[in-house]
């Protein structure tokens, strides 16, 4: 995958011909026995997973051999008060949550005289499962003491953290359906979830207090403010202007340890168990309700699906638990008795924004076996390699590519490349701690070819999961020892899916020779619908032979072997002037291997005959274009619109784009460079990293109606 190759000085060139001759060699010598020692493995990952019902593809897609659907994976536990209880009975004295030390805060002055705050942190803390089980307890009767009545509405306003999971256990136990929003959502989306929901009691965090301060008029119904406790910023207790209570998260669990008697509604399966907000892309977020048994359900196809991770292995989670990605897979982790080491993406490696130089990063001393992502941090890993590999000397970075490419395509083969691990991708494999082997990829698509360039330098599965906050987080999920890409798997054992024909885009159950169509997703984890939106719920959620559906939106083909490809979305198509339709989701996925690429939204008006793009330029690419135009000393913000880089730009977007054998049409004719990052806190992109393309269009119509030569 690598796009950093260049023509190679001749003693660089004999040491690689030297490579291929003795690689060609050992590949000969070592064919049979990897064939004999892989049989098996290759056989598994390419046997039949899923069919329709009857072979009709008309019908639902199910797991081969499912001839109903699971409900939930410990079947006399049905609530998550249940099934988390009786985790911890299973688990009791193992670790569970553990939490990593601040030791203090500093200034670290950096070159351009700026300040930025960096922590210097210790080692990680662990509650067992017991005291993860008592903590939960405790707080749900503080919530209780409180006057939080059964069945009221609470809100989790909080970065990820153990307490966060640890207040949600105790709203799943004490029957307080749990409201979720994301940490950095703005002013007036916050306000709009409280008041929507009605919320009297708030848990959130010492950094996201101040954003509540600032709005405090605005939501009236706020009577109780919890805090979770920061060890580098004190909580002031004291009351807000408007008489809204402060107390500390702590405080709350030594007043539920000093309360007795205090009885508890247990919840029931079609109990509401969280109304979570999405991101919105578009407009307000919505609530979605999700009940105790759509959750289970979710956990159960989850676990069935990674169910060779072992009890006590380690996760590193950092990933928004108000993300339905996130917060099934924390639950799911937590029935397998796993450890939970809470992270952020600030601290999680060594290269942190929050790590003091010299400090480990989370990682380092966590030594994770699993880790979860989303694409644009695997995309911004790989940017991070292949940067310091054009770094090296030539003959570094010809042995880097060789051994990227030589272990791809023994991947594509069905094999491993043990050498080649050791040699040259164990330094990589070490920025992670050393122990990862599984990775879990989900919220947005991922590449195929960043899917294998991140499999082979972190000799590690990365498996794809595909679903949405509607499918509580799971639809389908790829197998960890199914090595192919390009697909999210078969459905799991607790999901149905349908493909439903739409004329429009040209997609039908009958195509050949796969089929293809909008994915309609089934099963006991499908949502109970939108909070006080009974219009849309009914819209996109429908009931088929007793089957409750949501209706995705996404285009999908079924490959021969039942796993499922996303290749389109309705909203995403765009018909041009001439006739012909673009995606313009799957040209940006293809044009992100660019090394000029932070991130893009590709725009296209149907007035017009071409696309456009705005792109957030990856600053050293556009740095080292910059040398090569004699334009060394310029302001990044004055080389975003000079005509040598856009020029530059344009034409890496069209070697891009010829090499995905992308259209003419589907190449942006014009580009526009953005100096500004596009983050969750601005409001373009969502927590989840996906873009909100109305707010960027918004944002840039200036420069949009500037490239169609529209004048406004």
């Amino acid at each position: 995958m690598p796009d950093n190759k260049e023509a190679e000085p001749f003693h660089v060139s004999m040491v690689v011909h030297a490579i291929h001759f003795f690689s060609w060699f050992y590949d000969m010598a070592t064919y049979i026995p990897w064939q004999l020692a892989t049989y098996s493995s290759w056989t598994y990952q390419n046997r039949l997973k899923a069919e329709p019902i009857m072979g009709d593809t008309q019908n639902p897609w199910r797991m081969v051999g499912s001839q109903q659907l699971k409900l939930r994976k410990r079947q006399d536990c049905k609530t998550l008060d249940e099934d988390f209880e009786r985790s911890c009975q299973e688990y009791g004295s193992l670790e569970a949550l553990g939490t990593r030390e601040i030791l203090s805060e500093e200034d670290e002055v950096q070159s351009n005289g700026k300040v930025f705050k960096k922590l210097i942190m210790g080692d990680y803390k662990w509650r067992t499962y017991t005291e993860f089980l008592q903590d939960v307890d405790n707080f749900g009767k503080g919530l209780v003491s409180l006057g939080l009545q059964p069945k009221q509405n609470i809100l989790i306003f909080a970065e990820t953290r153990a307490e966060f999971q640890i207040g949600l256990q105790a709203c799943f136990r004490y029957n307080f359906p749990a409201v979720t929003l994301y940490a950095t959502l703005g002013e007036a989306a916050i306000a709009y979830g409280i008041n929507q929901t009605g919320i009297k009691y708030v848990i959130t965090t010492t950094t996201l207090l101040t954003k509540l301060k600032s709005i405090q008029k605005d939501i009236p119904t706020v009577t109780h403010i919890i805090c979770m406790e920061d060890p580098v910023a004190k909580l002031d207790e004291k009351k807000l202007s408007n008489g809204i209570k402060v107390t500390s998260f702590q405080a709350v669990i030594n007043r539920g340890a000093a309360s007795k008697n205090v009885e508890r509604l247990r919840p029931t399966a079609e109990d509401l168990a969280i109304i979570m907000y999405t991101s919105g892309s578009t407009g307000n977020p919505k609530g979605v309700m999700i009940s105790h048994r759509n959750v289970l359900a979710a956990v159960c196809g989850a676990v069935d699906r990674i169910n060779d991770v072992e009890v006590g292995e380690t996760a590193a989670v950092y990933l928004p638990l108000a993300h339905i990605l996130e917060c099934v897979v924390e639950l799911s982790l937590i029935t397998l008795g796993c450890r939970l080491g809470y992270s952020s993406p600030q601290t999680l490696t060594d290269t942190g924004t929050k790590i003091k130089k010299g400090c480990p990063g989370d990682v380092r001393i966590l030594k994770p076996n699993l880790i979860i992502f989303v694409p644009m941090i695997l995309e911004r890993i790989y940017k991070g390699i292949t940067e310091k590999v054009k770094g090296g000397s030539a003959l570094q970075r010809a042995i880097f590519n060789f051994a990227v490419d030589y272990k791809c395509k023994h991947l594509d083969q069905g094999f491993n490349t043990p050498i080649l691990n050791r040699l040259i991708f164990s330094k990589l494999t070490r920025q992670l701690g050393g122990q990862v082997r599984l990775m879990i990829c989900g919220g947005a698509p991922l590449a195929s070819d960043l899917q294998r360039f991140i499999q082979s330098c972190f000799n590690s599965s990365l498996i794809q999961g595909y679903g949405l906050t509607e499918t509580c987080g799971v639809a389908c999920v790829s197998e960890s020892r199914d090595m192919r890409i390009g697909h999210v798997g078969p459905p799991v054992t607790t999901t149905q899916v349908k493909l439903v024909d739409w004329p429009e885009g040209g997609y039908t159950n009958k195509d050949k020779p796969n089929p293809r169509g909008e994915v309609i997703v089934g099963g006991q984890n499908i949502a109970m619908g939108y909070y006080q939106m009974d219009q849309l719920t009914k819209e996109v959620f429908i009931q088929d032979n007793g089957i409750r559906y949501f209706c995705t939106g996404d285009i999908g083909e079924f490959l021969p072997d039942g796993s499922l490809k996303i290749i389109d979305r309705k909203k995403d198509l765009v018909k041009l002037q001439t006739g012909e339709y673009i995606s313009l989701a799957t040209i940006e996925n293809f044009l992100k291997k660019s090394p000029f690429i932070d991130n893009i939204c590709v725009y296209a008006d149907p007035l017009y005959d071409y696309c456009l793009a705005l792109i957030v330029p990856y600053k050293k690419a556009v740095q080292e274009a910059a040398n090569n135009n004699n334009l060394a000393g310029k302001s990044f913000e004055e080389l975003c619109g000079r005509s040598e880089i856009l020029k530059e730009v344009l034409a890496s977007l069209a070697a891009t784009g010829k090499e995905a054998k992308l259209q003419k049409w589907e190449i942006p004719r014009k580009v526009h460079l953005c100096e500004e990052a596009w983050t969750p806190e601005n409001g373009l992109v969502t927590d989840a990293f996906k873009l909100k393309r109305k707010p960027i269009a918004n944002q840039y119509s200036a420069e949009i109606n500037r490239m169609y030569g529209k004048h406004r």
